[in-house]
């Protein structure tokens, strides 16, 4: 018998062995799975449902090769991606996959998290990744400083890269964004003449907004993209700094700071909220939007390194708003009107996706960017979507005034 014949014959008989300890893998995911369900259809051609015990979404998973399960085992989201990527696994929809592990993250439990070994080794490269100044700067180019020809390409045409305030689904995503926009300067309480500390400015999209109010703005970046960007805009009672937070000197009668918190870090969140404090005048506010994950898993994402850090955003983390705002209100800031909108976030991340599928399609998308780096953005988006819909993760607004 040739090796042509012999190669599939042990491929099958080592699947046979190993196919039991992968349906105990399943076993536990079907326990896990209080809400919705996941039509399974396995190696070996059989199919299996998992959970189905009461309305939630559906996901629909073809796993290819067995070391699928084991990777996201092992590994957690990041073996689930790296799998994803190989080939081991494909899905119609991954936004339901991500939407169920996030739902029933509790009955879980550490199912689809990195065990000892795979969460040390991440840790350890993650630890090079500190926001200090040096390593925030390093961090932020990494992920902002891919390019305004990125960028532009699939953001609305105000380049807002944070969650808007959606009316309703059919409205343009612009609407959406200034919608967003005005409410963060309505919350700093500004008037004309008075100047607001941006920290974290992106393209200048709240910095145009204000400054069509007759509020000055001065913007920090650490993204040269950005920074460039903002310039060439030129505009009125808008300045803009390539300037870590922590270097920033001066009275300001607001701050806003918009999706920037996540860049911070937890060792430097009483840094980041200090500083607030410290530019702010007496009673004047400060406008935050943040995204948080619920407490009862934060530990445990704390205390790992997920795909997002792995492979899009390094130095990267969401807030425990509970363990934020005592550090707030411990800076003399109170903590007041918050607002969350975490199912705009996720329609906010559909259109995202549609705007880039198309500019994918449409090869509008710099040639730098091959398809590998447009697979992974795609999945970055649908995991993103899919928390947002699962509810551990938040997006929300907050008042900050200083007493």
């Amino acid at each position: 018998m040739d090796a042509s014949v012999r190669q599939p014959r042990r491929a099958t008989h080592f699947s046979g062995l190993t196919a039991p300890v992968f349906h105990r893998i399943l076993d536990r995911v079907d326990a896990g799975l209080v809400d919705g369900a996941i039509e399974a259809t396995l190696p070996d051609g059989t199919h299996r449902l998992l959970g189905g015990r009461s309305d939630g979404p559906v996901a629909i998973v073809r796993v290819h090769r067995w070391r699928a399960l084991w990777r996201l085992v092992s590994a957690g989201s990041i073996g689930w991606y790296e799998g994803w990527e190989a080939g081991d696994w494909s899905s119609p929809d991954l936004v339901p996959i991500f939407d169920l592990f996030m739902r029933n993250r509790a009955a879980l439990g550490d199912t689809a998290r990195a065990k000892r070994g795979a969460k040390l080794a991440a840790r350890v490269l993650h630890a090079f990744r500190r926001n200090d100044r040096r390593g925030a700067r390093r961090n932020i180019a990494a992920h902002y400083d891919l390019g305004n020809d990125f960028y532009r390409e699939w953001l609305d045409e105000t380049l807002t890269y944070s969650s808007a305030i959606v009316a309703h689904a059919d409205e343009p995503l612009a609407t959406a964004q200034q919608r967003k926009l005005d409410a963060i300067l309505a919350r700093t309480g500004a008037k004309p003449g008075d100047q607001i500390l941006e920290i974290g400015c992106g393209w200048g999209s709240f910095a145009a907004t204000a400054a069509r109010s007759g509020v000055k703005v001065h913007a920090l970046t650490l993204s040269t993209e950005q920074r460039d960007h903002v310039v060439a805009r030129a505009l009125p009672g808008v300045s803009v700094g390539l300037t870590d937070y922590r270097d920033v000197t001066g009275t300001y009668d607001a701050v806003a700071s918009i999706e920037m918190v996540e860049a911070v870090g937890r060792e430097y969140w009483p840094a980041y909220l200090q500083t607030i404090a410290r530019v702010l005048k007496p009673g004047g506010r400060a406008a935050l939007q943040y995204i948080t994950i619920a407490d009862d898993v934060f530990d445990a994402y704390a205390g790992s390194v997920d795909f997002i850090q792995r492979y899009v955003f390094p130095g990267g983390l969401l807030l425990s708003e509970s363990r934020f705002r005592r550090i707030a209100e411990a800076s003399g800031l109170e903590w007041r009107d918050r607002h969350a909108f975490g199912l705009d976030y996720a329609e906010t991340l559909r259109q995202w996706r549609d705007r880039f599928d198309a500019a994918a399609s449409e090869g509008r998308l710099p040639p730098r960017f091959d398809a590998r780096f447009q697979r992974l953005w795609r999945f970055y988006l649908m995991y993103c979507e899919g928390g947002f819909r699962g509810g551990g993760i938040d997006v929300a607004q907050v008042t900050l005034v200083n007493r």
